[in-house]
């Protein structure tokens, strides 16, 4: 059994991308395919607006969807540097009226925004176009296919090895636990400052300045409230952590801000 699931995990090893100008490229285990998530991906998708829809919170600000689109419209074309198929995406965008400060963007390009977080924090077009450049990421990266497959690889060890040490179901939730807790942690925040690097530049190459990316984390960290878990337990980067990593690809992602930008 452990000789398949290591034949499993090697044949699933593949990449999404390309590295672009900020070199965000790595394998990633792959072990469901892509049509079988968009399809899933499409159909919640579908749900969440058809649930909006019955409660009177789908595009109700026409200004903000323009806006939104817009903006959407100019990164779009962007995402072939990463995939050459990305920019035939059936790309969508919708708004629902809500003061949560979250925005998500589904496998197949079917991204959504949260009112609030455009409204609470008032963003910029460019701080926008950082926010959705990094949510756009992470479909790129199709970060939810390797999170799904790498749980399924974690599941199985786990089954395995307590079968093995004579582990009772107890000490396998145990250890389930120990998983979310610290390994499957680690694997968001990875995710989480990949989709920044390759946002920012998606947010550069589309002519939206990308030192938008500080002022956004700053409106963010000003926006925080309660105390938060320490960087190492979250499925975060801290926003200062955010910020530095910014800074440091400004000098990558500035000249082709530079090159674009209109006018």
């Amino acid at each position: 059994m452990a000789c398949f699931a290591a034949l499993a995990i090697l044949a699933g090893c593949a990449t999404t991308t390309a590295g672009g100008a900020v070199g965000a490229s790595r394998s990633q285990l792959m072990l469901i395919s892509s049509e079988q998530l968009e399809q899933t991906a499409a159909q919640g998708y579908a749900r969440m607006k058809t649930d909006a829809v019955d409660k009177g919170t789908l595009n109700r600000d026409e200004a903000m969807l323009r806006r939104l689109q817009a903006i959407s419209r100019r990164i779009e074309p962007q995402t072939g540097i990463f995939r050459r198929d990305a920019p035939a995406w059936k790309w969508e965008v919708n708004i629902i009226e809500s003061n949560e400060l979250n925005a998500f963007c589904m496998p197949g390009g079917k991204i959504m925004f949260y009112s609030g977080l455009v409204n609470r924090l008032k963003l910029t077009d460019d701080e926008i176009a950082v926010v959705m450049g990094h949510e756009i990421a992470h479909a790129l990266r199709e970060h939810s296919r390797e999170q799904i497959s790498q749980a399924i690889t974690a599941q199985a060890a786990m089954q395995v090895g307590s079968a093995m040490l004579g582990l009772g179901r107890n000490a396998a939730q145990l250890a389930g636990i120990g998983y979310q807790t610290l390994i499957a942690t680690h694997f968001s925040r990875t995710d989480e400052a990949e989709a920044d690097r390759i946002g920012l530049e998606l947010t550069a190459r589309a002519g939206y300045d990308p030192q938008a990316g500080v002022t956004l984390w700053r409106k963010m960290m000003g926006a925080g409230s309660g105390s938060r878990p320490p960087e190492f337990l979250s499925s975060h980067p801290t926003d200062s952590t955010r910020i530095q990593q910014i800074e440091s690809l400004l000098p990558v992602v500035m000249p082709l801000y530079r090159a674009a930008r209109p006018g």
